[in-house]
C-alpha cells in the first residue's frame, strides 16, 4: 500500500480534471493523473507516463494543470522554495496544489519507536505543514489560499491544498 492509499478518500476531490502526480510511486492519486516518477521506477511501474524529474516540469506550458499533486516527495529535494515555484508554474488560476507528505520530526520519532531507519533522502530537518506554509508565504504571498489542511494525520503525515489565485 502506497502512502496515497492513506489520503485518497480526503484529497480526491482537489484532484478532477487535467492534473499532475508527483512522484506517485504506483499508486496514483486520480486514474486520469498524469503520472511522474524518476526514471529508475520504470522497472516498477512500467504504466507511469513521464520519466523524469520533478525540478522541471518542462512537459508542461504555465497555468496548464487544474492540479499538482505529491504525496511523500517534496521533502526529498534541498530547496523546496524552488520546487514549489515550478509546480506553481504549470497550476491553472483556480487549480490547487494538493501535498500529502512527512512531519519530520514525528517521522523521526516514529521511525525511533519502531526501530526503523528513517528515510535518508529526506533533506529537510523541520520539513512539515508549517514549513511548507512558510515557504507559501514567503514566495507566494497573495497567490494562493488554504482550502484544506491537517497538521497531523496517518501518524506523522500531513495534508495541505493550496488553491491558486
Amino acid at each position: 500500500m502506497g502512502e496515497t492509499t492513506l489520503c485518497r478518500e480526503r484529497l480526491i476531490k482537489y484532484c478532477t480534471g487535467v492534473g499532475l502526480d508527483i512522484g506517485f510511486g504506483g499508486d496514483s492519486i486520480a486514474a486520469g493523473a498524469i503520472t511522474l516518477d524518476l526514471g529508475d521506477f520504470r522497472a516498477r511501474w512500467p504504466y507511469q507516463n513521464i520519466l523524469g524529474d520533478a525540478r522541471n516540469l518542462k512537459w508542461f506550458k504555465d497555468f496548464s494543470l487544474d492540479y499538482v499533486y505529491s504525496s511523500h516527495c517534496l521533502e526529498d529535494f534541498e530547496d523546496t522554495a524552488l520546487i514549489l515555484k515550478e509546480w506553481f508554474r504549470v497550476i491553472k488560476h483556480g487549480g490547487f496544489l494538493v501535498l500529502f507528505g512527512p512531519d519530520q520530526k514525528v517521522y523521526e520519532e516514529s521511525c525511533t519507536q519502531r526501530k526503523v531507519q528513517p528515510n535518508l533522502g529526506h533533506k529537510i530537518k523541520d520539513f512539515g505543514l508549517n514549513y511548507i506554509k512558510g515557504i507559501l508565504e514567503e514566495h507566494f504571498k497573495d497567490q494562493y489560499r488554504i482550502v484544506h489542511e491537517i497538521p497531523l494525520i496517518n501518524g506523522y503525515s500531513f495534508d495541505l491544498v493550496a488553491e491558486k489565485l
